[in-house]
C-alpha cells in the first residue's frame, strides 16, 4: 500500500512552508545566514545546490538540518505499510493527488470512510467486493477536495452517518467534539482536533486493528506537514503534541502522498525531528 506514491512535498516545499510559516522573507533569510540571495532563490526552486547553505538556514527555520539535506538528497521515503482493514484509495484532483481511506472490522463487517477525495466509485465498489456496511463517513477537513465525492457517498450508502469537527460544520452532518468517540465493531475512533490547515482539521485515531492509525487529514504528511494556512504555530504545535505524542508504531494515513508513521516521522520530518533526538 502506497509503496509507489511519491512524497507530497520536496524539500524547496518545506522551505516555502517555513518561510511562510516563521513570516521570514528571503531578504531575512539572506541577511540572518550571509547567503546571497541568487543562491537562496536557487534552493527556493528546488535547486540542491549548497549543502552547507541548507545547514545555514535550517537553524533559521527550526528546522532539522541533518533531516532537511536528507531530504534535499532525495534519500528517504517511509516505508512500506500494510494493514489488514485499512484501504487507501488515490483520487486524481486536477492536476494532484488526494487520498481518502476505508476501515473496517472484518468481524462484524462495519466500515468507516475518512474523508471522500473526488470520486465515489472505488470506494462503493471496494465496499460492494468486501460485502461491508458502512456506518460512517467522517471528514477531516471540508477543503473541497476531501469532500468533493460526499454527496455520491450519501447517495449510496443512505444509513451511514456524516461526522465533522463542531469547529468547522458542513451542511447536513453530524458535529463532534473531542470529548466524544464512536465504535465500529472492535474499533474505536477517537477524535483529536489538529487545527492549523483548517479551523477544525481533526485527527482520528483508530485503534483495534494490528496497529493504531491515525488519520490525520492535511495536518501531517510524509517528511512534510500541511500549510498551516489559518496558523502555522498552531498547526506545528498541534501536530507536535497531539499527533507524535502517538505511538512509534501508529500509521498515519495522511491526505496526500504515502503512509508513514509517527517512529519515521520523528526521525525524519524536518519540522519535528529535532524535538526528538
Amino acid at each position: 500500500m502506497s509503496s509507489l506514491i511519491p512524497l507530497e512535498d520536496e524539500y524547496a516545499d518545506i522551505l516555502l512552508k517555513a518561510m511562510r510559516g516563521r513570516r521570514i522573507a528571503e531578504s531575512e533569510l539572506s541577511a540572518r545566514t550571509g547567503l546571497p540571495l541568487e543562491l537562496l532563490s536557487r534552493l527556493c526552486r528546488g535547486e540542491f545546490c549548497d549543502e552547507p547553505a541548507l545547514l545555514k538556514i535550517a537553524p533559521v527555520l527550526s528546522l532539522d538540518p541533518q533531516s532537511l539535506t536528507i531530504a534535499a538528497a532525495r534519500a528517504w521515503r517511509p516505508r512500506l505499510h500494510r494493514v489488514a482493514g485499512l484501504e487507501m484509495f488515490r483520487l486524481g484532483w486536477r492536476r494532484l493527488w488526494v487520498n481518502a481511506y476505508l476501515i473496517y472490522d472484518s468481524s462484524s463487517g462495519e466500515a468507516a470512510f475518512f474523508d471522500t477525495g473526488t470520486d465515489s466509485v472505488p470506494l462503493v465498489k471496494r465496499v460492494e467486493q468486501l460485502g461491508l456496511t458502512v456506518r460512517y463517513v467522517f471528514l477531516t477537513h471540508t477543503h473541497s477536495d476531501h469532500v468533493a465525492a460526499l454527496g455520491e457517498l450519501r447517495a449510496a450508502f443512505p444509513q451511514a452517518r456524516v461526522l465533522c469537527n463542531h469547529a468547522e460544520p458542513w451542511p447536513n452532518t453530524e458535529l463532534f467534539t473531542d470529548e466524544d468517540s464512536f465504535s465500529l465493531g472492535s474499533l474505536s475512533v477517537t477524535p483529536r482536533t489538529t487545527s492549523g490547515h483548517s479551523v477544525g482539521g481533526t485527527t482520528y485515531v483508530v485503534d483495534g486493528l494490528s496497529t493504531p492509525l491515525a488519520m490525520v487529514g492535511d495536518a501531517l504528511f510524509a517528511g512534510s506537514m500541511g500549510g498551516g494556512l489559518i496558523s502555522f504555530e498552531d498547526a506545528w504545535r498541534n501536530n507536535r503534541e497531539k499527533i507524535l505524542t502517538l505511538s512509534d508504531e501508529t500509521v498515519i494515513c495522511p491526505g496526500h502522498g504515502p503512509l508513514t508513521s509517527v517512529g519515521e516521522e520523528k526521525r525524519h520530518n524536518p519540522f519535528f525531528a529535532g524535538e526528538f533526538r
